[in-house]
């Protein structure tokens, strides 16, 4: 087994390392004068399991090209196996065409990972199931979900508690964190979304009783923050006692520091699939490790195992 980590998050790939106990081979990174990138591995990574680690943080487009190079550059050294391991996969939100003359970005992710030389992919929380179909090999579709509920189910009283979808495409989760935290009762945000205007929705009106009740708001990722922060208003103006934001991703784009800071929210918890620098952090920001999660999934792949076991059935 080889662990090699992209510059995009060293800090995520040191921890995925002591969870498996082994070094990250050293890798010799720089950019030209014009932005191209230089990879070359300083070991023999013949007949070699590689794991290639890298979330894309910003600058995306950087860090998926020095990803794709990585990749090439193991199977030109005749590296076994390639598991590309994608903690936040760029351009997941383009999955589909919502209008003609668009691009599915998201496929064409898989596809330049696919023809770099890249054997499986590992993502975590993927921003639809549908991308798993997109790579024309095994996809291992990890999940925060456990994670995020033993934290929050240890914080809250569960009997006033309210899982809330932030719009009705993410019922079927918030299900799932209710299955999970004894069926506590589900509520959902009305929202309607301009595609011709990215990072901006319309929240309309609560759906479900949240009167006194404490409410989780949940989501894939936190980006400029402006739709969770609509729906912790939303809900405070229902009646809600309480309100926090459980997200897997942390992107954090622009205004989204400040917008959450404002926010009347009782604590935002994310996880560290992408880095959080100090400036971005704040007083009620809870960060969990995803990194014995991708410990675990390596492990499992490397020794031929089930990554379905991870989940306790939820797959």
């Amino acid at each position: 087994m080889r662990l090699f980590s992209g510059r995009a998050y060293p800090e995520l790939a040191d921890e995925v390392a002591a969870e498996l106990g082994i070094p990250i081979t050293p890798t010799s990174a720089y950019d030209f004068a014009n932005g191209e990138i230089f990879i070359r591995f300083e070991e023999s990574v013949r007949g070699s399991d590689a794991f290639v680690l890298q979330s894309h943080s910003a600058p995306v487009n950087k860090q998926i090209m020095e990803q794709l190079i990585m990749v090439d550059a193991l199977k030109r050294a005749s590296a076994k196996r390639i598991t590309v391991v994608l903690p936040f996969y760029g351009y997941a939100r383009q999955d589909k065409k919502h209008r003609g003359r668009e691009p599915i970005s998201a496929r064409l992710m898989a596809d330049l990972f696919k023809t770099a030389g890249a054997d499986r992919l590992m993502c975590v929380d993927l921003h639809t199931s549908q991308i798993q179909g997109f790579f024309d090999g095994p996809v291992d579709h990890l999940f925060a979900l456990p994670l995020l509920t033993n934290y929050v189910g240890s914080k809250v009283d569960r009997k006033n508690l309210v899982i809330v979808s932030p719009d009705s495409g993410r019922v079927r989760v918030a299900e799932r964190w209710s299955e999970l935290l004894g069926g506590c009762s589900i509520a959902f945000i009305h929202k309607t979304r301009d595609p011709r205007v990215p990072n901006e929705a319309t929240v309309g009106k609560v759906v479900g009783d949240v009167e006194g009740m404490t409410c989780v708001v949940i989501d894939d990722m936190i980006d400029t923050a402006g739709t969770v922060t609509k729906a912790v208003d939303a809900l405070i103006e229902a009646g809600a006692k309480d309100v926090i934001i459980a997200a897997t991703h942390a992107v954090f784009s622009g205004p989204a520091i400040d917008r959450l800071k404002k926010s009347r929210v009782s604590e935002v918890v994310v996880t560290n699939t992408l880095p959080i620098p100090e400036e971005n952090r704040f007083d009620n920001l809870t960060v969990l490790s995803i990194a014995p999660l991708l410990g675990r999934a390596i492990k499992e792949v490397f020794e031929d195992g089930s990554v379905t076991s991870l989940f306790d059935g939820h797959s």
